[in-house]
């Protein structure tokens, strides 16, 4: 396929992100692509998307391998969501999202939750910036940290992005489904405050120190409703066990009123907005390599700090692109 590759506007947690345009169809799309030599991980990533088709998870649309600047490149090529991330939106709506809207959100991420894990599939790094939002809504992207749940398969090293991660995780002890659905409820904070689900953190260790062993779960805001508390509770036990699956808080009454998808909501900035920057604090990383080694609980100090410190966040997305930055690209065999 004659595609043309346009402007990067973004970071995933293997490879960057351009947008792109069919040049027999004219139709965009966007790409992921990393040079082909170092493409393992993005080649999981499109085994794992290639298998799933729902409309709250981003739409597949194909691979192939292209050369450019003399280098092999792989290039995973998926929907285009031109509202850019949720967390876009949330900047977009004045630092955080109305309830109402919170709960159309959370509806369409916990369907493409549930048919993941339905799958046998753990995304493992839920938040703003790998929910993507379009025409119809909110759906799940950014599958590079994402792993088969399969007991019979050796435990794979755990991954994700700290400041969403559960206990169990921060103790390197599993990470399934349920480490999804807290993650889940950390983005919920995210869309109500427009902060992170953590305050008062100075760096990664001490952040999933707390996680891991204070007993702690992230602080619920008080201006959401009774049933929106209640339904965060329900993410945040912190034994995985106690947790509630994608399919039970579907059930929950908070989302009853949420499920029209043609329900207007109201989109005000509110009166007083929170300035306090997201991505602050750990989110301030400049490597772009989110695995982080398993973490036993009998670790030194210094041990912690070493493993604890490995992890990176996506480079904030620019949605825009100008005609002159697009190039043509060829898969290799055509």
């Amino acid at each position: 396929m004659d595609w043309t590759r346009g402007q990067t506007i973004g970071h995933g947690s293997s490879a960057a992100v351009s947008v792109a345009k069919s040049r027999l169809s004219s139709e965009n799309f966007a790409v992921k692509s990393v040079e082909l030599s170092k493409s393992q991980l993005l080649q999981k990533e499109q085994k794992i998307l290639s298998e799933l088709s729902s409309p709250y998870i981003v739409t597949y649309k194909g691979y192939d391998v292209t050369i450019e600047n003399n280098k092999a490149m792989f290039n995973l090529m998926m929907e285009y969501m031109p509202e850019g991330t949720l967390s876009d939106q949330i900047r977009k709506h004045g630092g955080r999202i109305n309830e109402p809207l919170i709960g159309y959100y959370t509806k369409q991420i916990l369907q493409g939750l549930q048919y993941v894990h339905s799958r046998g599939i753990v995304h493992c790094d839920i938040k703003g910036q790998n929910i993507l939002v379009g025409k119809t809504g909110a759906k799940i992207a950014d599958f590079g940290c994402a792993r088969w749940v399969d007991p019979a398969e050796r435990a794979e090293p755990i991954g994700g992005t700290p400041m969403y991660m559960a206990p169990e995780v921060a103790r390197g002890e599993e990470q399934r489904c349920p480490a999804d659905i807290w993650a889940f409820g950390c983005t919920i904070i995210e869309m109500a405050t427009g902060t992170s689900p953590w305050t008062n953190v100075t760096n990664p260790a001490s952040l999933l120190y707390r996680i891991a062993f204070s007993g702690q779960s992230p602080e619920i805001p008080k201006l959401l409703s009774l049933q929106a508390k209640d339904f965060l509770n329900r993410c945040f036990r912190r034994d995985p066990r106690e947790r509630w699956t994608a399919k039970e808080l579907l059930k929950h009454p908070f989302l009853e009123e949420y499920f029209n998808s043609n329900q207007d909501f109201i989109t005000s900035s509110p009166t007083s907005i929170l300035d306090q920057d997201i991505w602050n604090s750990v989110e301030e990383s400049e490597t772009l390599d989110y695995s982080i080694q398993t973490i036993s609980s009998t670790d030194s100090s210094l041990q912690m700090l070493r493993k604890l410190g490995l992890y990176s966040v996506e480079v904030e997305p620019n949605w825009r692109w100008d005609d002159e930055r697009w190039v043509t690209v060829r898969s290799i065999g055509e």
